[in-house]
């Protein structure tokens, strides 16, 4: 239907040129290509968003099958429901089979949830008239079901077609039952929705203040959800606002925040807003060349949607960055699109647009009698669909033209009629310039009076001296008016400055919420990752010992053994039990350390004792491989610390070392005193050592562990599990290697206090 609407208009249009030529070829290439009906839409071509419910689908669809059980015609409609704002036609087709599955299951439910997204579709296409039988018999099924969900967004979806349309009474209508719904629901994701799309109608009326205030209350709730890309749509909303008030700096940063959030979220639609909104500030600033720029890349994302509404407006835009850079072929093309798009499709909007840009044309090229006729019929239309910002340019359009031939009484009518529109976009601003004037007039009043009767007193001086007490009695009272308006004035002040110290306040409090926020976040992902390496260190290090007892119980079973061998394995056995146990209470003591309200159990203790204790437990294990363990700590030396937190660290270590020590190499332990108030401990080995990439690696919570000198294994948990035990006892901890050359390990603990009575650590 679409492709033979552009041969028609290609036929019509002799004058069109490249550009426009591209464009139409563009929007048969991305048109209907299937009736409205439903079973003839062809299938959507496969998004970056295919997922499962989408396959299951598909699917079915392709295969024809018969789904008529809810859950899955439920699935078929929320399908239909995220494509609306990336592929319309993508919903048409889910919509459509939706409905028609829901018909044959009596599914009414279904039937009108289908009807609501092809509603919404085929609107956002410009087919108003099928849109609106669709949502209507949608409403009606829902009032019979009492379904106050769908009700509401039927609503909501009707109010904005008739936006769209310009009928603004039936729109607030409709928008209004939606939002008692919503409000009585406490249904915070699409009352924001309905809040915006009411501001939306305001707007369109003129009346700032009060879409102003529905823009607010969206935006505040949308930000409160963290729901940054409706926020984004909300800040182009006011935008538009501040635009229409000729704040085009202020416009310019709400769209350009709009358009950052739009890129982040990869908002396709958002970014096609953002970026046509920019640009048209830039042409109300008259810089064409980037707002042609920017209008060309909000135009290609308008055909790649099939959004008539959009590309009718970006058209009109473009058609007025032509215009004035004097490339009046291309900009007839352009407003030549945006006519017959908004004509076809009844877009009262675009349609005003359009004939105000024709009329900008011929005003440019000094055509005044078709300026006039289409700035003429453009205003009538802005007055039908009552939009006082079409009205105020349209009328401005009739000015020049009217001047231009000859008819100066009626042009300055329309300066005065154009004067008055203008004020009303900003009406608040207004009133602050008219305060600010009539102050202004009163003080230079009174300053003139002043001026008056000092040359009066002047002149007079020598005759009349009671005349001159009058007059400085008069010359007082106007000082102590002046001094009134000077002290309102300050008061005024101070009253500002107190609240911009209370936004500045809430705005440090904001950041500061922010970043405690991202601080749980890293918390909780480190919390994660720390959950899983313990699974995978008690998975390891649980296995090895709890096979090796049933690999002795399996033999006890076998007649072979003999109970002299199997005694033989008894030991070695309860040797891993014993490693096991260890190794549970180490991990148990850890796990504990890391709560909220663990507190470590500091004592004073001679180091050695550890030290000792560990050296003879691990030496027999050191010798199996051929590796020499030697202790070299003093037997004098105290240290303040948790015994068990030291033991965990030193069995680490020395375990360490012997995992990556190769026969005949030596394990030192030594201690140095660092300062007055701490001891070093080093654990050294003569082992093959690590590279500096391992070793940057080392104390944190992704460190991979490598295979030992005996292929032996590990979780690399065992450095993180020192790290922090050291540091919770008020230690640091270190590492020096180098490959082939051996690792040493350094750490430091706080002296014990020789008052103290020392703890004998067994």
């Amino acid at each position: 239907m679409l492709g033979s609407i552009k041969i028609a208009l290609l036929v019509k249009s002799k004058k069109l040129k490249a550009p426009l030529v591209s464009i139409l070829l563009l929007f048969a290439l991305n048109g209907f290509a299937f009736s409205p009906t439903g079973p003839a839409y062809t299938q959507p071509v496969r998004s970056n968003k295919t997922d499962s419910l989408r396959k299951i689908v598909n699917t079915g669809l392709s295969n024809h099958k018969n789904f008529t059980d809810t859950a899955t015609i439920n699935l078929i409609n929320k399908l239909a429901a995220e494509f609306i704002e990336i592929k319309p036609d993508s919903t048409l087709y889910y919509g459509y089979n939706g409905i028609n599955l829901s018909r044959k299951a009596n599914y009414k439910a279904g039937i009108a949830d289908g009807l609501v997204q092809t509603g919404h579709a085929n609107y956002f296409k410009g087919q108003f008239n099928l849109a609106k039988n669709e949502l209507d018999e949608a409403i009606s099924i829902y009032t019979a079901l009492n379904n106050k969900k769908g009700l509401s967004n039927a609503y909501m979806v009707s109010g904005q077609m008739y936006n769209m349309q310009a009928n603004y009474n039936q729109a607030l209508a409709y928008l209004t039952r939606a939002r008692i719904i919503y409000e009585q629901q406490n249904n915070r994701h699409e009352l924001p929705i309905c809040y915006k799309n009411i501001g939306m109608v305001y707007f369109g009326q003129g009346k700032h203040a009060i879409a102003l205030d529905y823009y607010y209350k969206a935006l505040f709730i949308e930000i409160e959800e963290h729901n940054e890309s409706a926020a984004a749509d909300i800040y182009n909303n006011i935008g538009d606002l501040l635009q229409n008030m000729k704040a085009y700096p202020k416009a310019l940063d709400y769209y350009s925040k709009a358009l950052k959030i739009a890129r982040n979220t990869n908002d396709l639609l958002e970014i096609g807003i953002s970026t046509e909104n920019i640009g048209e500030v830039l042409l109300a600033q008259k810089h064409y060349d980037a707002a042609t720029t920017y209008l060309e890349k909000a135009l290609q994302i308008a055909i790649k949607q099939d959004d008539k509404d959009g590309i009718s407006y970006i058209s009109a835009d473009l058609g007025l960055c032509y215009a004035n850079k004097g490339q009046n072929d291309r900009a007839l093309n352009y407003f030549d699109t945006a006519l017959q798009i908004a004509d076809k499709y009844n877009i009262a909007y675009d349609k005003t647009y359009a004939l105000v840009g024709f009329a900008t044309l011929y005003n440019l090229q000094k055509d005044y009698k078709k300026a006039y006729t289409y700035a003429l019929y453009g205003h009538k239309l802005a007055i039908h669909i009552n939009n006082i910002w079409f009205r105020a340019n349209a009328v401005f359009e009739l000015n020049k033209a009217l001047a231009g031939l000859g008819k100066f009484k009626e042009a300055h009518k329309l300066s005065m009629a154009y004067i008055a529109l203008q004020d009303s976009l900003s009406n608040d601003e207004n009133i602050q310039k008219i305060t600010s004037y009539n102050l202004e007039y009163e003080f230079a009043t009174k300053q003139r009076k002043l001026a008056e009767q000092q040359k009066e007193k002047d002149q007079l001086y020598a005759q009349k001296l009671k005349q001159e007490r009058t007059n400085l009695i008069f010359l007082s009272t106007i000082s102590l008016g002046m001094i009134v308006i000077a002290g309102v004035y300050y008061m005024g002040k101070r009253r500002q400055q107190k609240i911009n110290a209370t936004l500045k306040e809430r705005n440090t409090e904001v950041l500061q919420q922010k970043a405690d926020l991202d601080e749980q976040a890293i918390k909780l992902n480190d919390l994660n990752h720390l959950k899983d390496r313990l699974i995978a260190v008690l998975a390891h290090d649980l296995r090895a010992p709890l096979s090796t007892l049933r690999g002795l119980f399996s033999l006890l079973e076998d007649d072979t053994l003999t109970n002299e061998q199997f005694l033989d394995l008894i030991p070695q056995a309860l040797k891993k039990l014993e490693y096991t146990s260890d190794f549970l209470d180490t991990l148990l003591f850890w796990i504990n350390s890391q709560m909220d309200n663990f507190v470590g159990s500091e004592k004073t203790f001679p180091i050695k004792d550890i030290v000792a204790n560990e050296t003879t437990t691990y030496r027999e294990q050191a010798a199996a491989k051929g590796i020499t363990l030697i202790d070299k700590v003093s037997n004098d030396i105290i240290v303040a610390a948790d015994p068990n937190s030291i033991r965990i660290v030193l069995r680490n270590l020395i375990t360490n070392a012997i995992k990556f020590s190769r026969e005949n190499d030596t394990i030192t332990i030594s201690t140095n005193y660092l300062d007055d108030n701490n001891i070093l401990i080093s654990i050294k080995d003569t082992g093959i050592g690590m590279p500096p990439q391992q070793l940057n690696k080392l104390f944190k919570s992704k460190v991979d562990s490598g295979h030992g000198t005996k292929n032996e294994s590990g979780t690399g948990m065992g450095l993180l599990f020192c790290k922090d035990l050291i540091e919770k006892c008020n230690g640091k901890i270190w590492v020096e290697s180098k490959p082939g050359l051996g690792t040493e390990f350094f750490f430091t603990l706080p002296l014990g206090s020789f008052n103290e009575e020392p703890v004998m650590i067994s």
